[in-house]
């Protein structure tokens, strides 16, 4: 499966960012491999609508899942039409490591 999670920096150790579309990074990870690609948040430099931006690059990712803190209306609408899964972080998650690993053990709450 392949993931985006939100995060502060370009690592896998990297600290979560629970702001979707402002996020400073997006990692894209291979659950199977813990292959980490990083890439600058299209939506971070926004004036508006970064949720929107931001959705539109994880869609063209073409990925299976999304983890972040929350969505905003707009990312969840793009997200729910291109049938992308949205999982949010729980409290005892601190590094984006931490959330792939809860992603495997299917021990994050869905968003709705």
């Amino acid at each position: 499966m392949i993931v985006i999670i939100s995060s502060q920096q370009p690592k896998i150790n990297s600290p979560i960012d629970s702001r979707f579309g402002r996020s400073a990074f997006l990692l894209k990870i291979d659950t199977e491999t813990n292959q980490c690609d990083a890439f600058p948040n299209p939506g971070a430099t926004q004036s508006g609508g970064a949720g929107v931006v931001a959705s539109q690059f994880v869609i063209d990712q073409q990925v299976n899942a999304v983890i972040s803190g929350d969505f905003g209306p707009h990312a969840a609408t793009a997200f729910k039409a291109a049938d992308i899964g949205m999982y949010l972080f729980t409290n005892d998650i601190s590094t984006v490591e931490q959330a792939v690993e809860y992603y495997k053990k299917d021990k994050l709450s869905s968003f709705k």
